[in-house]
């Protein structure tokens, strides 16, 4: 019977001991090869600047959530600046990459920009909030901020450029005349506000928002090359 006792005695406290340890173990730190933790943190603050605005995002709050201490965080991203811009160029770069990937160059030239738009818009409603601080400003008048948000529209603008085989664009763009980029970055500039205020208001139709840019595009487009347009404009 002592026997008896001792055992049941003897596996109660097994059982409390390996019920403390699974309850401590998510709060354990899993350890990740440099790589692999940059890439965690980094949508970890992808995710908290998207959810908050620059100054309530806690490095605090990010190095809890990813169960490491504040100093190894610092080690990948020095500061919070450091890890906000590498997010936000993360973000442009993910949007020009569903971007560019929706235009199938198999696709006409007008039905290419059409799938470039709706990726374009698929990607505004995904990301709203920081799609919205961003074009207004993101965190003030960071230099940093503003080569991301520039350097973003520039590859907009030679991805468009670039696609122009086969249209009444392709001649003028291939002959870099100035006018050329003028329009296609004013027409980016078009897009990005028109898009702003329809995010905001929800006012309008996607299709239709989305047709408006491109009749926009066609305008822009005649203005410098004149009309007829032919190759499927």
């Amino acid at each position: 019977m002592a026997l008896a006792r001792t055992g049941r005695r003897t596996a109660r406290l097994a059982a409390k001991t390996v019920a403390r340890a699974s309850k401590r173990r998510p709060g354990r730190r899993i350890r990740l090869d440099n790589d692999a933790r940059r890439a965690q943190l980094l949508e970890l603050g992808q995710k908290a600047f998207a959810e908050r605005t620059y100054d309530e995002v806690s490095i605090d709050d990010i190095a809890r959530a990813a169960g490491i201490s504040k100093g190894l965080l610092y080690h990948y991203f020095p500061t919070k600046r450091d890890l906000y811009v590498a997010g936000l160029q993360a973000t442009a770069d993910d949007l020009v990459a569903r971007t560019v990937g929706a235009a199938d160059p198999k696709l006409p030239p007008l039905e290419r920009i059409r799938a470039g738009l709706d990726a374009y818009l698929d990607f505004v409603v995904a990301h709203a909030r920081p799609f919205a601080a961003l074009l207004r400003g993101g965190i003030g008048s960071d230099p940093e901020v503003a080569a991301v948000v520039e350097g973003t529209r520039t590859r907009y603008m030679e991805r468009l450029l670039l696609d122009a085989e086969g249209t009444p664009l392709a001649t003028i763009a291939a002959s870099e005349v100035p006018m050329v980029r003028i329009a296609v970055r004013g027409w980016l500039g078009f897009v990005e506000a028109a898009s702003l205020e329809w995010l905001l208001r929800g006012q309008a139709d996607r299709k239709q928002l989305r047709d408006l840019l491109v009749d926009t595009l066609l305008v822009t487009v005649r203005a410098v090359v004149g009309p007829p347009l032919t190759g499927g404009w």
